[in-house]
Order: structure tokens, then C-alpha cells, then sequence
């Protein structure tokens, strides 16, 4: 079993923000599925599921704020019983240039106040990441995420959400690693 989280805010005000770029991957594979999101009360989480190649998927849009991040992480691990590494988490990086995508894992938090919220609360920095550039950086650094995409980069939202389940597909059906030497190289930053 894999859980892949997205990160994100949940008031409607923080629709298409850069700062929920993981919830709108996610929830744009779930309509290409034609999944469900349900509530799940246990973790204040959002979930949807489906069977993979070679296992269950569990897709989660915390609700818990961004920087709370790590409560709906740590009890969803604990619910399904799933180990730190089959985890992967899907966030904006305003490091990283508009449209450059990075796969990672046992890494730092880079200054994102989500990803240190989940290394906290599993006590571990043993879970894989698909970050996604937002960069460069305008104004402060708190503002510029909570900011709506602008109409350039819109047009090229499509093209990166298809980029970004792609990945997803070569991280579930082959591995981690292949994906990573594979998508890494595509997109220098």
C-alpha cells in the first residue's frame, strides 16, 4: 500500500494558490479516475483510493493548514499502518523554477513549513517527495504562496499536472529511483 499526499490549504480563499499545487495534482488525478473524495474524521483529511498495478493507493488532501500538515500524515501512517517510505508527498517549491519538477526523498524540509510538519510528527525524513517549482520568488516569501497562479502560468498548469501524473505512474509501477533518474534529468533547474 501507497498514501500519497498532497499539500495544501482548505478554505475555498486558497483555491489555485500556488501553496496547494499538491491538491490540485491530486485532485486532477482523481478526476481523470473519476474518484470520490470522502471525509476521513480519524486523520481531518480528505481520501480516495484505487487499485494500482501492484498495490492500494490511498490519495489524502490533509486538512489540517499547511503548517499542521504532519497530524493528518502521522495518523494516516498509523491508521493504514503504512512504513515512512511508502509515503510520497506532493508540494510547491519556491526554490525551484515555474514548471521544473524535482523527485527527492530523506531530505531536509528546504524552509517548507508543511514538509517540517510531517518530518516532526513522524520523527523521520524517510519519505518521498515530488516538489514542484513555483519560483521565482516575488515579494515575501509568506505572501507569494498564498498568491492565485497568474494567467502565464496557467497556461502551463496542464502541462505539469500531465508531467506530474506521469511520475506518479512510474513511481508506482516501476520505482522511485527509475522515476527519479528519469524526470530529474528532464527538468534541470
Amino acid at each position: 500500500m501507497k498514501l500519497i499526499i498532497g499539500l495544501g490549504n482548505p478554505d475555498k480563499e486558497y483555491e489555485l494558490t500556488r501553496h496547494n499545487f499538491g491538491w490540485l495534482v491530486l485532485d486532477s488525478l482523481a478526476s481523470k479516475k473519476m474518484l470520490t473524495w470522502s471525509n476521513h474524521k480519524v486523520s481531518n483529511s480528505q481520501l480516495t483510493d484505487f487499485q494500482g498495478e501492484k498495490e492500494k493507493i490511498i490519495l489524502a488532501k490533509p486538512l489540517t493548514y499547511m503548517n499542521n500538515s504532519g497530524q493528518a500524515v502521522q495518523a494516516l501512517k498509523q491508521f493504514y499502518k503504512i512504513p515512512t517510505h511508502n509515503i510520497i508527498v506532493i508540494y510547491d517549491d519556491i526554490d525551484l523554477p515555474y514548471g521544473k519538477i524535482r523527485i527527492s526523498k530523506n531530505r531536509s524540509a528546504g524552509g517548507h513549513k508543511g514538509v517540517d510538519s510531517i518530518i516532526n510528527h513522524l520523527k523521520s525524513k524517510d519519505f518521498k517527495r515530488i516538489r514542484l517549482g513555483i519560483g521565482p520568488q516575488e515579494g515575501k516569501a509568506e505572501d507569494f504562496v498564498l498568491k492565485k497562479f497568474s494567467s502565464e502560468d496557467k497556461k502551463q498548469l496542464n502541462e505539469i499536472l500531465d508531467t506530474t501524473h506521469l511520475i506518479l505512474e512510474d513511481v508506482l509501477d516501476k520505482s522511485f529511483d527509475e522515476a527519479a533518474n528519469k524526470y530529474n534529468q528532464k527538468t534541470p533547474s
